[in-house]
Order: C-alpha cells, then structure tokens, then sequence
C-alpha cells in the first residue's frame, strides 16, 4: 500500500484549496447524511478530522447546538485559510494540526468525522489510534466520502487494488487495533461511509 507523506499531502491538497468545493458542489447534502450518522448529543463535541475547507462545519453546528463544540483540524494551511475566507470559522474552531499529534485532551470527542482522510495519512493505524485517544467511550467516527472507491478511483484514472486501506477487509482489523469496533460499511456509487464506535478501555472487539 502506499503510504502518502504529510509534504505530499500537504502539497497535493495546496494546490486545490481554493477551488476544492466549486468541483463538486453537490455533496452538501451527502455530508449532512454522514454526520447524522455520528448521532452527535446536543451540547455535545464534534471533530471534524482532516477538514479541508470545513464543508461539515454547519451540519456539524447543527448537530451539536448552540451548546455545542465543532473543531476542525487540517495539515495544510490554504484549506485553512479557505475555510475560513467561506465564513466557516463562525460555526467553528479551525485548527492547524496533524490528525497524528492531535492537540485535544483524551475522550473529549463525541463524534469525529473523517471526510476522504484514511487514504491520505501516512500511518492509517495511528491516525484512527489518536482519533480514538480524543474520542469518549461510545463516541462515534465516521469515515466519509461522497462517493464510493470505484467512483473515485475511476475519476483518478486508477482501479481498485486488494490493499486499498478502505475495503472492509482491511479497515476492519485497523480499526479493532486502534480501539474501535466497525459497526457498518457502506460502499456504494453514491457514497462510502465507514461508521465505528469506540471501545472502553481494554474491552476487545
């Protein structure tokens, strides 16, 4: 499989920033479908991992009220800036921050939701092991994309291959290793969603 670097990251996502949400300015309603999925609590916390230009942000402010916390985290800073140029900072806290190193306190997450990032990380497992640091028991992620792998891949001239790290088969062990139980797997045309929960400490999957 391979691993992307954050320089290739970062880089790759750079140089689409600005007109990242004008290609596809369908998928609103596909992202508010992934963050019900979170069944985020009113008042609650909702991390937004991987943000880009913060899409989620007002589904995610809905979900969680006025009471509420959203915190989008993003390596690259024209996704940021982005963002923020859009008027997503008012329904939010925009962060620069490697979903790796995250700087969140453990189990402060409710929710987390994780649009097109799995695929982007250089070490997947310790990404979803930090995402589940930050994550209360019970908690919830969402890995999301609008459209399913063979959409994608054929729209990046490419075919599915057995390692891709979003087939079930893979995801599934990854997951469990970091503190998650994969609880569905969605993986059709119109959209990919993985849904998982949180562990308690030290209970297998």
């Amino acid at each position: 499989m391979h691993e992307r670097s954050l320089a290739e990251t970062r880089a790759f996502f750079a140089a689409k920033a600005d007109t990242w949400e004008e290609k596809y300015p369908d998928d609103g309603p596909a992202f508010a479908a992934a963050v019900a999925e979170l069944a985020l609590p009113p008042g609650g916390l909702a991390l937004d991992a991987g943000c880009g230009t913060a899409r989620a942000f007002v589904p995610l402010r809905d979900a969680v009220g006025p009471a509420g916390r959203v915190v989008g985290v993003d390596v690259t800073p024209e996704m940021l800036r982005s963002a923020r140029d859009r008027g997503r900072g008012a329904y939010g806290r925009l962060l620069l921050a490697d979903v790796g190193r995250l700087p969140l306190g453990d189990g402060v997450a409710d929710g987390v939701l994780a649009s097109g990032l799995i695929s982007h990380v250089p070490r997947p497992e310790a990404a979803l092991r930090e995402l589940a640091r930050v994550t209360r028991e019970g908690g919830r992620l969402a890995l999301f994309h609008p459209v399913g792998r063979a959409v994608l891949a054929a729209r990046r001239g490419r075919v599915l291959t057995p390692d891709d790290v979003r087939a079930e088969a893979n995801l599934r062990p990854l997951l469990s290793a970091a503190g998650w139980t994969l609880l569905a797997c969605h993986d059709t045309d119109d959209r990919y969603l993985a849904v998982a929960g949180r562990r308690p400490a030290g209970k297998r999957a």
